[in-house]
């Protein structure tokens, strides 16, 4: 049976960062590592995925424990651009662009 994107043991498993993979992970048994490994080969079949799942699954059979814990949110997800909100009171001086043209804009002369 093959799950369904909601169902699995990883939140938000399919918009994850490929180099977050490995940590996150951790936390899963054998079980919920094979899995992930299965709807991974049904669905985007990854190379580099498929590898790291792999990879954990053996070291979980032989003899590796779960570690650390599933967060409930992915940060890594939420993040905003960055940076602080622009305000009148933050914002830079004017600056006028140079006598001999704009050398961003390509309808000035340079």
């Amino acid at each position: 049976m093959s799950l369904k994107h909601d169902e699995l043991p990883l939140p938000d498993y399919d918009h994850l960062p490929v180099g977050n993979l490995a940590s996150r992970i951790h936390p899963l048994d054998a079980d919920a590592v094979q899995q992930l490994l299965d709807y991974e080969r049904a669905h985007g079949n990854r190379l580099p995925i498929s590898q790291v799942l792999e990879h954990r699954l053996e070291a979980l059979r032989n003899g590796a424990q779960p570690s650390g814990t599933l967060p409930e949110a992915m940060p890594e997800l939420h993040q905003s651009a960055g940076g602080s909100p622009v305000s009148e009171a933050t914002t830079g001086p004017k600056i006028n662009p140079p006598s001999h043209g704009d050398p961003t804009n390509p309808a000035q002369p340079r």
